[in-house]
């Protein structure tokens, strides 16, 4: 699913071809949309909000061109080191962009501080931007086109659009509209290229999705992975990876190992099982957890994670 480069020798000629960051605050289902376009899932998707930490670039090619798309962190007002790393990729990957399409879901008449965080945002680029109302088939077409036209008056968007991700309704009207605005030009990716992340970007990513599926509401917050071995066998169609999970208290450990190891097994199973499914190939896998008190809010382990 990697992508095998960027240079020129991977542009080809004729179309349309661009950069489209998907922004809003957390857990409004950019994600899933990213994932819904691409047909694949490439970015992680959970119910718990603030998922998505890194850039994420999904790559879409038809015959009407290439579009990337960019799923970004969800913008909210930070509490701690993480955080601001995750708003400040989430502002730079919107500067990047060449449209940038504002996710917005269900909960319409709560808009509060994050929302206005997402505006402010909006407000000091100079790119395209639409609004995209989400999660439509929770709340009824009437209802979110209402909530479409009132954020359109502000002037602040080319163009607003109703859409259920989860279920693909809306999306392809989505996908017109950005190929008319997007510019002529080469594209940037092979064509049967889905991402730019490495394998070993996803490895880590699945990891960290099934912590969050298996883990209380709490402490997914407080894991981090490190991918500290990653080694292919072409050969005998295995990939070898060695992982750390790291939290900020010893009862968290506890609670990620579980009575005998059992939760750890789980979770281990379930993202070698995913990965075998994402690679078709034989993953051996090996989790170890380790306690770095505090780890989201000191800038070395940060930095030693990717987060700074």
């Amino acid at each position: 699913m990697a992508s095998r480069g960027m240079g020129e020798e991977s542009r080809r000629g004729g179309g349309t071809s661009g950069f489209v960051a998907l922004l809003g605050r957390p857990n409004v289902g950019k994600s899933t949309l990213l994932n819904r376009i691409l047909g694949v899932r490439i970015a992680i998707v959970t119910s718990k909000p603030q998922t998505t930490r890194d850039r994420v670039a999904g790559i879409y090619t038809e015959p009407r061109g290439q579009i990337i798309f960019l799923d970004s962190p969800g913008i909210h007002r930070p509490k701690r080191a993480l955080n601001e790393f995750m708003v400040r990729t989430a502002e730079r990957i919107a500067a990047e962009a060449d449209v940038v399409a504002h996710i917005v879901d269900d909960r319409l008449r709560v808009e509060g501080e994050e929302e206005r965080l997402v505006r402010g945002v909006l407000e000091r680029i100079s790119v395209p931007r639409v609004i995209v109302v989400n999660k439509t088939d929770r709340i009824g077409e009437a209802e979110a086109d209402l909530r479409r036209k009132e954020l359109m008056e502000g002037g602040l968007y080319s163009r607003g659009f109703l859409i259920s991700a989860r279920k693909g309704f809306g999306v392809e009207e989505l996908l017109e509209y950005l190929f008319e605005i997007l510019p002529e030009g080469p594209a940037y990716y092979p064509e049967d290229d889905l991402t730019d992340l490495p394998v070993r970007f996803l490895a880590k990513e699945i990891i960290r999705e099934k912590l969050f599926e298996f883990l209380s509401d709490e402490l997914p917050y407080s894991v981090a992975v490190s991918i500290e071995e990653f080694r292919e066998n072409p050969e005998r169609n295995l990939i070898r990876i060695r992982a750390e999970i790291y939290v900020e208290r010893e009862s968290q450990k506890g609670m990620v190992i579980g009575r005998g190891g059992r939760m750890l097994r789980a979770i281990g199973t379930a993202a070698r099982q995913e990965l075998e499914k994402e690679t078709g190939e034989r993953v051996y896998l090996d989790l170890f957890v380790k306690v770095v008190r505090d780890w989201s809010r000191k800038e070395t382990m940060l930095r030693r994670l990717g987060y700074a």
